[in-house]
């Protein structure tokens, strides 16, 4: 038997909003929430904005004493994923065992925890000797994230990370929605959650040159998808989680629903570490898998959310990708790219994608891509630019384009 599979709850914690509230109202009028970089001290860098979180209290989440043993990812992930399951009206504190075995966690992250390692490093080679935490293997491993949120609310299902780069929060929506489909699992809490701004991954991502260096004095204009003066992308954070459940089990406990997850596709070029193809066509075969599988035809899809990274390469290819997958259709489909708004948060950013997506199909509202100032001729789909507007979205696409050529899309639906 397959079950259609439900989100009942989300949560956001975003460079432009704390909250998921925050973060929609931020979005939906075209709030950036890039800035100069705070976290670490980047006067020196040719590259000094990124999107960042602020006002996030972390104590909230991880105790001041366990604060120096786990990465700044770990409160993002705890504060999101508490939103989602406060939206979702579960309460683990109130679950005996048995019920707590039936939730599972899966959280797609590209980075994980690289910050608190490339910290501990740093500490070790300054002669803080002291300072380094005990805990710097377990907390440098990628796959303790999902335990860090299952430890946090007491699930005792299964606990996995899935880290497929840029695709890693959508490899883990469609993972964890295959899951509930077959039958396998219940109840979820699956999300994204990545923290790479700092000094070291800022400068690797300098030495390949896919960072902009041309906005440092003007932040919220810094990240510029599909506009014909882009320059690269602008490097970001957060976290965005969801309760994914069966339709039966959401219906049965009058949960509220925002969307339904119908279908999800994946591909891999296999051609490059970090180049695309120009073709196209691999990125266009994973949005027509996921729509195959949720059995839509693309004319009945409205509204595409974009990878949309601000790279030269990227923002070509993904238009020529998207014209691929809906032929004709593509000049009546309204897309539009987040990361202008809270720059590029890694392995986060599918989910980011998501949260924004069903947020807009619950209010109507197509959010803008902004800093569209100089529209490039090759890439010359409706980006909705620099302002939202009205518009009902009953069938979306959120596509994702990752390092190592890896393509994931999947299909969200309003359900009545």
């Amino acid at each position: 038997m397959e079950h259609r599979v439900v989100i009942t709850g989300i949560g956001a914690i975003s460079p432009n909003g704390v909250g998921r509230e925050a973060f929609w109202a931020a979005t939906r009028c075209g709030k950036s929430g890039v800035k100069p970089i705070s976290l670490f001290d980047a006067s020196k860098l040719p590259v000094r904005v990124a999107g960042e979180v602020t006002g996030l209290d972390s104590n909230c989440y991880v105790c001041p004493k366990d604060r120096p043993h786990v990465s700044r990812v770990v409160p993002l992930a705890l504060a999101a994923a508490e939103e989602a399951l406060q939206d979702a009206a579960i309460g683990p504190q109130q679950m005996n065992r048995e019920q707590l075995r039936q939730i599972s966690v899966m959280v797609g992250s590209g980075g994980g925890s690289q910050e608190f390692t490339e910290e501990q490093y740093r500490l070790y080679y300054t002669g803080q000797l002291k300072q380094v935490s005990v805990y710097t293997i377990p907390s440098s491993t990628i796959g303790t994230l999902a335990s860090e949120v299952s430890m946090h609310f007491g699930f005792r299902g299964s606990s996995h990370v899935i880290s497929t780069g840029c695709t890693s929060s959508s490899d883990a929506l469609g993972y964890a929605f295959r899951q509930i489909k077959y039958g396998s699992a219940s109840t979820i809490v699956v999300g994204g959650a990545d923290a790479p701004i700092s000094y070291l991954i800022v400068r690797g991502f300098i030495l390949m040159r896919i960072l902009t260096q041309s906005w440092n004095h003007a932040p919220a204009r810094a990240s510029r998808p599909f506009s014909a003066d882009r320059n690269g992308f602008v490097l970001g954070e957060g976290a965005w989680f969801f309760v994914l459940e069966s339709l039966e089990s959401a219906r049965a406990r009058g949960a509220p629903i925002y969307g339904e997850i119908a279908g999800y596709g994946s591909t891999c070029e296999a051609y490059h570490r970090v180049r695309l193809e120009e073709c196209g066509e691999e990125p266009a075969r994973a949005m027509r898998l996921a729509m195959e599988e949720a059995r839509v035809d693309s004319h009945h899809v409205q509204y595409v959310n974009l990878h949309g990274t601000a790279t030269e390469l990227n923002d070509r290819i993904e238009t020529r990708a998207v014209r691929l997958c809906f032929n004709n259709h593509a000049d009546r489909l309204a897309g539009s790219a987040l990361k202008s708004l809270i720059g590029h948060p890694q392995g986060a950013c599918g989910a980011a994608g998501v949260a924004a997506t069903l947020l807009a199909m619950r209010d109507g509202v197509l959010p803008p891509t902004i800093n569209l100032e100089t529209p490039d001729p090759e890439c010359d789909l409706d980006y909705v630019p620099d302002i939202g507007r009205r518009a009902q979205i009953n069938c979306a696409v959120v596509n994702c384009i990752g390092f190592g050529s890896k393509n994931s899309a999947l299909v969200l639906k309003k359900v009545e």
